[in-house]
């Protein structure tokens, strides 16, 4: 439900045409939530619509999320590989979570205050650098030492099997 607003200011004085319809909320929506966890169905709404690849859902409150932001905090990598490849936008989160340590310092060295910038659901860098498989330790070294935070066990970590 989008909240109601009334402006108290001018408003801008380029008028948008919408020549285009817009992608369908609901459509949005469901593709997000899919991208969680569910390739096949993230391939299948992109196949439908590629241009669902970047778009974001509010899931409320400022709270703003895309399919690559879903994958990248569920730790889905294969999700994340399809969306890269079919032209997601990368951010700082995904590519914590992706391990490309690289990528991280650059961004962090171009705005340090990164460091503090919450993603979906408010997940943190130090939340994504704990699913960045075997470059977990490394990452996680990194972000400690541009800002030490307590790490609190994230539930999507796969465990290793017990032996």
């Amino acid at each position: 439900m989008e909240a109601a607003f009334v402006r108290d200011y001018p408003a801008p004085e380029f008028t948008p045409s919408w020549k285009k319809p817009q992608v369908s909320r609901l459509m949005v929506q469901d593709f997000v939530i899919f991208a969680h966890s569910n390739l096949d169905m993230t391939n299948q709404l992109l196949d439908r619509e590629p241009m669902l690849v970047n778009a974001m859902i509010d899931w409320g409150g400022g709270d703003w999320e895309s399919a690559l932001g879903g994958a990248s905090h569920m730790g889905r990598r294969d999700i994340v590989e399809v969306l890269l490849e079919r032209g997601a936008r990368i951010d700082i989160f995904c590519a914590t979570m992706m391990g490309q340590f690289d990528a991280v310092k650059a961004f962090l060295t171009l705005q340090p205050k990164l460091i503090d910038a919450r993603g979906p659901h408010g997940f943190n860098l130090h939340f994504h650098a704990q699913l960045a498989g075997k470059d977990a330790d490394r990452m996680l070294e990194y972000l400690q030492s541009v800002k030490k935070v307590e790490l609190r066990p994230n539930p999507f970590v796969k465990k290793p099997p017990l032996s």
